[in-house]
């Protein structure tokens, strides 16, 4: 238990550093959007979601009401349906307990936890998500606070960092074996889908490539 939970630490710093930047440009564009320091911080706390806080954060920017808002960020965030049911055999306990254990699921940590023959590490996964928790807030902190020192978010080329995020989680997929397929098929999927569709809709279609593994 100890030395999956360490290792997850290790592992989870990369994706952390990444996401110290990322949540940095959120924390920026949320008080250009007229969020407050506070308001920031606590979404980024509660909803410890990139693609589901910038989509919202898009809707709200656009004159969009705070119901489709939410309603885009449980959009982009469906992929966690498929995901905790692949994780819940997993886990023990109740459903109550696999639930709050549930929280600690981010995409890299899923990744990174999965074994490949079909279950997880639990302690590798709680492992990896804390660093990358802590430094979500704290990188959310300091674009909330430090934004009009940071200036244009495009210009510091921080609209880079989210793809490069998964593009470094597909690339870890594609290193295993078992996963290299349907891993390619989504990538594939969700990039011909981005240039015609709303925000969330490919990553959810690109959900039907693991029809493929649960077939195999």
């Amino acid at each position: 238990m100890r030395e999956s939970f360490r290792a997850g630490i290790r592992l989870g710093i990369p994706y952390a550093v990444v996401g110290f930047v990322l949540s940095m440009s959120f924390g920026v564009l949320a008080r250009q959007a007229g969020f407050s320091p506070l308001q920031a911080i606590v979404t980024a706390a509660i909803v410890f979601a990139g693609s589901a806080q910038f989509a919202g954060l898009a809707v709200l920017v656009s004159g969009g009401t705070a119901v489709a808002a939410v309603a885009a960020g449980t959009l982009m965030n469906g992929r966690f349906l498929a995901m905790g049911t692949a994780l819940a055999p997993s886990l023990p306990g109740g459903p109550a307990k696999r639930a709050l254990q549930g929280q600690t699921v981010v995409d890299s940590s899923w990744a990174l936890a999965n074994r490949g023959d079909g279950t997880f590490d639990r302690w590798l996964l709680f492992g990896t998500t804390v660093p990358q928790y802590v430094t979500w807030v704290l990188g959310t902190v300091v674009g909330a606070y430090g934004g009009e020192f940071l200036g244009d978010t495009d210009r510091l080329g921080l609209d880079a960092v989210f793809p490069t995020f998964f593009l470094g989680i597909l690339i870890a997929e594609l290193r295993e074996p078992r996963s290299r397929f349907v891993a390619l098929c989504g990538a594939v999927i969700a990039l011909a889908l981005v240039p015609f569709t709303p925000a969330g809709v490919p990553i959810l279609v690109a959900a039907v490539a693991a029809l493929w593994g649960l077939r195999r």
